[in-house]
């Protein structure tokens, strides 16, 4: 009998709802291909419609993050001789759209197509000794997957460009005192630190709530302050007609955990 070859990313759901995803090519530090990309795509197309999962935490297997796109793909493309289908993939930004909270471990090695994806979490956990590099003006490439857009938002726009422009490695340590990564773990607790945080907004917070908090953020970015202030009203105002408003008052008042509903379940429509 034929074994079954082992997925290039990894899936684990906890009882909490957590969903780990693990980035699952050690023997090459997790380094990205086409196929790793088609089941990332597929796997939080699965994850945005499961109403178990109410938060995800990325990671590597090993001892790397991802440092990038896989070498042999990287030159295949480069040389024309195994052109990368760009214009029959979606967007490399699947986590851009993800209405879930997704949390970051990285481990190791990060950079190119894993550091954007790091980059695109909600929130990032590092050990210390990571290696974080955008690496894309090192390969003749320009800043991919609209990291030039998010970057600066996250650092700065001196730190973007010191980055972007350089390609240079900064460790956890640097990562966390110019912003880019919100927590340092020691490389034994890095996982189950992330899983911890992921857990307690799995227990404690509206799923439907931080949908729209994870859309304020976003739309935000190309708004006002007033047009902010305005959308927020609008949006305070639907999320007063959910059931997870008068859950997270009571369970407040009668000092117990809140038991909001999956995302998805008697939520009103938002307009856009």
């Amino acid at each position: 009998m034929t074994e079954k070859p082992t997925p290039v990313i990894l899936t684990e759901l906890t009882d909490d709802g957590v969903l780990l995803l693990t980035l699952n090519r050690p023997e090459r530090h997790n380094a990205w291909t086409l196929e790793m990309e088609l089941l990332y795509n597929e796997l939080f197309d699965r994850a945005e419609a499961d109403r178990a999962v109410r938060a995800v935490v990325l990671t590597g297997a090993g001892r790397s993050f991802c440092p990038g796109m896989d070498m042999s793909v990287l030159d295949g493309a480069s040389s024309g001789a195994r052109p990368w289908p760009t214009d029959r993939l979606p967007p490399r930004t699947r986590p851009m759209t993800f209405p879930k909270p997704l949390v970051a471990a990285i481990n190791g090695a990060c950079a190119g197509i894993g550091f954007n994806q790091a980059v695109m979490c909600d929130v990032r956990f590092a050990v210390p000794e990571a290696k974080l590099a955008a690496a894309f003006s090192a390969r003749g490439l320009v800043a991919e997957d609209g990291v030039s857009w998010l970057l600066p938002r996250l650092v700065g726009y001196g730190n973007a460009a010191d980055l972007l422009l350089s390609s240079r490695r900064i460790t956890g340590t640097e990562a966390l005192a110019m912003g880019l990564v919100n927590r340092l773990a020691a490389p034994e607790d890095l996982l189950s630190s992330a899983l911890a945080y992921a857990t307690e907004l799995a227990r404690t917070a509206s799923p439907y709530a931080m949908s729209l908090i994870k859309r304020q953020l976003a739309d935000d970015q190309a708004r006002t302050f007033t047009e902010s202030r305005d959308s927020a009203a609008a949006l305070l105002a639907t999320a007063k007609r959910a059931p997870d408003y008068r859950e997270g008052v009571r369970s407040f008042i009668e000092r117990r955990r809140p038991e909001f509903a999956a995302l998805g379940e008697a939520a009103p429509e938002v307009a856009s």
